[in-house]
C-alpha cells in the first residue's frame, strides 16, 4: 500500500475502543469480529472501520458475534449485508456468518430482507466456527516455523520463492521475499517470540495474488514510526522503519490480534507497468 495508512487494528491510533474486538486464528485464518454496546453513530463507525480492516486482510472467513448488540430497531441490518455482499464479491469469497440471537429484531429484520438466502445465521460461535473451519481452510499454503532470530529471514524468503514457483508468480517474487524479510525480522528484533511464517495465494488469472502472514507471540501491535533525521539525512539505524518497507512494496498490509499474540500480514498484487 503505497498510499494510505496500514490496517491495523487496535492501534492507538485506531477509533475502536471497547466495544469491537477483532481476533484471528492462526490455523484456520478465520477472524471472529465481536461487537457489544448501544449500537449508535459512534459504534456505528467503528463496527465498519473495523470491518473493512478485516475484510481488507482476506481471510478464509469472518465471524461476527453480535449476541451482545444491543440495536432493539435493528438499523445495523444494512452495515452486515454490505459487509456481505462486499466479501462475497472478493476473489475467493470471503464467508461471513452472523452469530445473533433468533428471536433478536436484528435477526427478523435480516431474515425479512431475504439475508438467509446468502447470509447465514447461528445461534451460537460454537455453531459458526464449525461450519466456517469445516467448509474453508486453506488447502493451499505452505507453513514455515522460526526461532526468534533476524536471521531466520533468509528461511522465509526460501519458502516465498518456492511459493512463487508452484503457484506461478514470479512477477510478485521479488517483492514478496523483501516484504516477508521485513517481517520476519521485525518480529524477530520486536516481539523475541517464535515465530510462524504462513504464505498462501489468492484470487486468480490477473488477480491472482501472494498472502504472506507471520504470527509471533508478542500481543503488542506494530506501529509507524518517523524516520529519524540527523545531518546527513534518515538515521540509518532507525528502529521502525522496516514496516516502511513493507508499506511502500505491499499491496495492502496490516496487523491484528491473534489468540496468542498477533499477525501481521501483507498482499502482493501485481502493479501496473509505468511507461517508460
Amino acid at each position: 500500500m503505497v498510499a494510505g495508512s496500514p490496517h491495523l487494528i487496535g492501534s492507538s491510533d485506531d477509533a475502536v475502543a471497547e466495544s469491537v474486538l477483532a481476533v484471528i486464528d492462526a490455523d484456520t485464518a478465520v477472524i471472529e469480529l465481536s461487537v457489544w454496546g448501544r449500537w449508535d453513530r459512534s459504534l456505528s463507525a467503528q463496527a465498519r472501520t473495523v470491518l473493512d480492516k478485516c475484510l481488507a486482510e482476506h481471510p478464509t472467513g469472518l465471524i461476527v458475534d453480535l449476541h451482545e448488540l444491543s440495536d432493539s430497531h435493528a438499523v445495523s441490518a444494512p452495515l452486515w449485508l454490505t459487509a456481505c455482499a462486499q466479501a462475497a464479491a472478493m476473489r475467493p469469497p470471503v464467508g461471513i456468518a452472523l452469530c445473533v440471537q433468533a428471536t433478536a429484531p436484528l435477526a427478523r429484520r435480516l431474515r425479512r430482507l431475504g439475508a438467509r438466502d446468502w447470509l447465514v445465521l447461528y445461534a451460537t460461535i460454537a455453531q459458526a466456527r464449525a461450519a466456517m473451519t469445516g467448509h474453508r481452510v486453506l488447502h493451499d499454503r505452505m507453513h514455515l516455523a522460526l526461532p526468534p532470530d533476524p536471521a531466520g529471514a533468509v528461511s522465509a524468503r526460501s519458502l516465498v520463492t518456492d511459493a512463487c514457483t508452484v503457484w506461478n508468480l514470479p512477477h510478485l517474487c521479488q517483492r514478496a521475499r523483501l516484504v516477508v524479510s521485513e517481517l520476519v525480522v521485525n518480529a524477530a528484533e520486536h516481539a523475541g517470540t517464535d515465530i510462524e511464517v504462513i504464505v498462501s495465494p489468492r484470487g486468480e488469472g490477473d488477480a491472482a495474488a501472494l498472502h504472506l502472514a507471520v504470527y509471533d507471540g508478542d500481543l503488542i501491535l506494530p506501529r509507524l514510526r518517523d524516520p529519524v533525521t540527523g545531518p546527513l539525512g534518515p538515521s540509518l539505524a532507525d528502529r521502525g522503519l522496516g514496516l516502511r518497507i513493507v508499506g511502500a512494496a505491499a499491496s495492502d498490509w496490516g496487523a491484528l490480534p491473534a489468540r496468542s499474540g498477533k499477525l501481521v500480514w501483507a498482499i502482493i498484487r501485481s502493479r501496473p507497468e509505468v511507461p517508460a
